[in-house]
């Protein structure tokens, strides 16, 4: 069977998984189940809208922002560039104008937070986090979309607010939970799709990239 090109840049939902403090923990439970005897399996899921991979709405920080039903779906369909960020505290403005970042990129970062957050059900507080700064400039520059390898694009008892509303508010669509442990930087198609919830804050999302080939 042939490789597929695509990677997988999601994390397995799970029972019991790591999930932001105050949000409500994550139960998967079998129901009905096949080797009970029953006949079919169908769980139960429980667990707050921003688990795992999942995207964050305008309405997530902005009152009266567009829900997650509508979201264009351009947003996180088309060409992103995974950036790798070497700073091991937060991703800062200064790190980031090396890259030339334009208006209407799909950026995602690459942190130290795929090869380490991950491995733990417990809550790691001390993740790598997009900067005030920064957020600032990305929303200057007018980009379409930013993602983030851990739980949140700002950093826990830190700047969580204001980067939420800097780039919210100014309908830059926010992918978070992303595995970017297997992917090199570079230029990648990517279909990242969240769950359509009517005026949802935030849904669970599949994101995947491929490879483009040549340079940009």
């Amino acid at each position: 069977m042939k490789k597929s090109r695509w990677i997988d840049i999601s994390v397995p939902l799970r029972d019991g998984m790591v999930h932001w403090p105050d949000n409500p923990p994550v139960r998967i439970e079998r129901i009905l189940d096949l080797d009970r005897g029953d006949l079919a399996t169908v769980s139960k899921i429980s667990m707050g809208s921003h688990t795992g991979t999942h995207m964050d709405a305008p309405l997530h920080f902005v009152q009266k922002g567009a829900g997650m039903d509508q979201m264009p779906i351009d947003a996180t369909v088309g060409l992103a560039r995974v950036i790798e960020i070497r700073d091991r505290k937060s991703i800062r403005l200064k790190e980031l104008q090396h890259y030339h970042i334009r208006s209407g990129e799909r950026i995602l970062f690459k942190t130290k937070n795929s090869g380490r957050c991950w491995k733990s059900d417990k809550f790691v507080k001390e993740f790598v986090y997009l900067s005030t700064e920064a957020a600032i400039e990305l929303a200057r520059i007018k980009v379409r979309t930013v993602g983030i390898d851990y739980l949140s694009i700002g950093g826990y008892k830190q700047n969580g607010l204001e980067v939420h509303r800097t780039l919210l508010s100014q309908g830059i669509w926010v992918i978070e939970g992303l595995d970017l442990s297997k992917v090199e930087p570079g230029f990648y198609d990517l279909i990242c799709l969240p769950l359509k919830m009517a005026q949802g804050d935030g849904a669970p999302a599949r994101a995947i990239l491929k490879k483009l080939g040549g340079t940009r």
